[in-house]
Formats: C-alpha cells, sequence, structure tokens
C-alpha cells in the first residue's frame, strides 16, 4: 500500500487526549474540531503516520484506521458486532477467499465487511431496506465497489435460494427458524454460525440443530481485558469488554450416526 495519504480515502485523527475522528480526505475540505480547523490539503499527500498541527497549533497523529477501528467509530443502522467476535467468527467458520457465505441479517455492514476482506463471497438476507441500503453504503465506502457482494430483501425463515454454499452465519433473534433451510444450503461439511446474546437463545438453536444433519456443535463466549502499562505501573485495565455474544457452530453433516 502507498504510505503517502491520498484524497478519497478515510483516516484516522487522533488528539493529545487519544480521541479518535474519522474522516474522508476531500481537496479544499476543513474538519472543525474544539481543537481547531484542521485543512484536509495539509493532510494529503503526507505519509500515513504523520503529526499535523491544527489552527490552533494542537496536533493530531493521522493514520489510515483499522477495520476494527472502523467498526467501532462507523455510524451504526444496527447494533454492530464487536471486533472481538467478529475475529473469532472468521475462525471457527473458517472463512477462506473464495467461500460463498450466506449472511443474515446484513444490519450496519460489519459482518459483511470482515467476510469479503478475509476473501468471501457474501449473500446477505435482510427484512429492513434501510439496513440493507445502510450496509451496502457502510461496504462501498470502505472496500470500494465490490462484485462478491449481494444483499437480498428477504426473509431468511421463509427459505434460502442458494444451495452447496460453504457458510451460513447467521446475526437474528431467532436462528433455530432457519435451520432447516440452512441444512438445504449447505453443503456437506459445511459450517452454521450463529451469533445471540443471551443463553435462553442459544440453547434453543442448539435444540433445534440436533433435529437436523448437523454435529460438531460448539458454543463460545469471548472476553477481552487491556492492560494499563505505563512505567512501574502495569494492572488490568478498570473496564473491559466481557460479554456481548455467544457463538455457536455446527458442520452440516451427512449422517450424525457413528455406528
Amino acid at each position: 500500500m502507498n504510505p503517502t495519504l491520498l484524497a478519497g480515502e478515510r483516516v484516522m485523527l487522533i488528539d493529545s487526549k487519544d480521541r479518535q475522528y474519522l474522516l474522508t480526505l476531500e481537496v479544499g475540505k476543513t474538519f472543525h474540531t474544539h481543537s481547531g480547523i484542521l485543512s484536509h490539503d495539509d493532510v494529503i499527500g503526507q505519509p500515513e503516520g504523520s503529526v499535523i498541527a491544527a489552527s490552533t497549533d494542537r496536533k493530531f497523529l493521522v493514520v489510515r484506521p483499522t477495520l476494527s477501528e472502523v467498526i467501532l467509530k462507523m455510524p451504526r443502522g444496527a447494533q454492530v458486532i464487536y471486533p472481538k467476535d467478529l475475529g473469532t467468527i472468521l475462525m471457527m467458520a473458517d472463512i477462506a477467499p473464495g467461500q460463498h457465505v450466506i449472511e443474515s441479517g446484513v444490519g450496519s455492514g460489519a459482518l459483511s465487511m470482515t467476510l469479503l476482506r478475509a476473501g468471501a463471497n457474501v449473500t446477505g438476507y435482510e427484512i429492513r431496506e434501510d439496513f440493507a441500503n445502510f450496509a451496502k453504503k457502510t461496504v462501498r465506502e470502505q472496500l470500494g465497489e465490490d462484485q462478491r457482494y449481494e444483499v437480498k430483501i428477504r426473509d431468511v425463515t421463509k427459505g434460502i435460494d442458494e444451495t452447496n454454499v460453504d457458510r451460513v452465519i447467521l446475526d437474528m433473534p431467532e436462528p433455530w427458524e432457519v435451520v432447516a433451510h440452512a441444512e438445504r444450503a449447505l453443503r456437506p461439511g459445511g459450517i452454521f454460525l450463529a451469533y445471540l446474546p443471551t443463553i435462553n437463545q442459544t440453547h434453543q438453536v442448539r435444540e433445534k440443530l440436533r433435529e437436523f444433519s448437523f454435529g460438531m456443535e460448539e458454543t463460545v463466549e469471548i472476553l477481552r481485558r487491556t492492560w494499563h502499562i505505563d512505567g512501574r505501573s502495569v494492572r488490568p485495565d478498570h473496564r473491559m469488554v466481557a460479554h456481548t455474544g455467544f457463538l455457536t457452530t455446527a458442520r452440516r453433516l451427512v449422517s450424525r450416526e457413528l455406528d
């Protein structure tokens, strides 16, 4: 990647108090903050990692945001899945380039971006047109126009059109209503994954999976704790991102029976 920051790129500004601001660089534009006014033209053409002074001489560090930072800072049409869970989804669902993934619902597009960045071809099912449009806009702004991304305004509980897909990933309140459709859509060996906020919902989807040709079920919860390290002061941070959701996976099998 070109180290020089260019017009049209999304960048992140970080001030002396570690406050972060996302913006897209445009020639002739200015960014207004209580710390002063920063000209986009002063940033364009500078190498990533530069420190730029605003009109008040207060300085901003300028970097390209990671996908994790974009997801946490971007406007939201719906609640996003936290980066700690998104990374785990990539591993638990074993996402790889060229796979065909069915996703529902697409919400704000955070999961869509993560799957696309990993090289998957994504077909989204979303019942709300405003969420579908928001997700497509989010993906386009972060990744550009991508022919590997399609969103259907459809209720996935009514059925999945596609067959022989590699993965079905669900972020919706009642994924057990999709299990039968997922069994028909997934190829043998394909992976089903559901992200749910409560253990009661998780228990219900696990029970439904047992009624169909799924096995190797697993449910996990990811807790993330950062540490404060400053000189001789070394301790866990006072706040941590603990429970956000339960991740359940299962494999589409030809048969559950081993005997």
